[in-house]
């Protein structure tokens, strides 16, 4: 059996496909190739207006790549809108082998000095392949990933790649193409090469915000 490593993980993104588990306690990983993809498209992100006032707020301290391993971790636990998680500790260590070469990042809410949310994702080329988030308080989650699209543009990322369109993520204009469109894209993404920023003015995120389709 051959030991997955960075560089095999990379190799099967850059062909479109993804690992899983059936479970939190199944070692086994599997490769997902599904008919139907989802993304959420950098240009026709939306942002409900109610958390629009809440990123601007300011509420949460935003940092990325500062506990990578802990969002993991986090998002590997069961929550109330979820009692069964993917995540086993083969993947832990996967991508935590991934971020050590600064192939995959986190952006991360924190809270009175806890991490109350966040996410984490896979950077290859102009494509973003996000995993995973969770939330402990309300709109963390939701947060974390306005912060992320904002980076993602910042460094001229063009695919947004959300493996599968969930409620959560319809709100924020995530929709569904077929494999062969998403090869396609993906095949564009890989041509040229983008930089993910961890820092972000002030200015810049506000010139974001302005820029998306507000929602009811």
């Amino acid at each position: 059996m051959v030991e997955l490593s960075p560089d095999i993980l990379l190799r099967t993104y850059a062909v479109g496909l993804f690992p899983m588990a059936e479970h939190h306690d199944d070692p086994t990983l599997y490769w997902i190739d599904p008919e139907k993809r989802g993304i959420l498209p950098l240009e026709r992100f939306r942002i409900p207006r109610r958390l629009r006032k809440t990123v601007r707020q300011k509420n949460f301290t935003i940092k990325c790549d500062s506990a990578f391993e802990d969002v993991i971790r986090l998002c590997a636990e069961p929550a109330e809108d979820r009692q069964e998680t993917w995540i086993n500790e083969e993947i832990i260590k996967l991508y935590v082998d991934l971020f050590d070469v600064g192939r995959a990042h986190s952006v991360e809410c924190w809270l009175d000095d806890q991490l109350v949310g966040g996410l984490y994702g896979v950077a290859l080329g102009r494509a973003f392949f996000g995993e995973s988030m969770f939330s402990r308080v309300t709109d963390a989650s939701k947060v974390a990933l306005v912060h992320l699209v904002a980076r993602l543009k910042e460094g001229g990322f063009t695919l947004l790649d959300t493996q599968f369109v969930t409620n959560h993520l319809n709100q924020f204009g995530a929709v569904e193409i077929h494999r062969s469109g998403y090869r396609q894209l993906l095949s564009t993404a890989l041509d040229k090469t983008a930089k993910f920023h961890g820092e972000l003015e002030d200015s810049a995120l506000e010139s974001f915000i302005q820029s998306t389709t507000q929602t009811s």
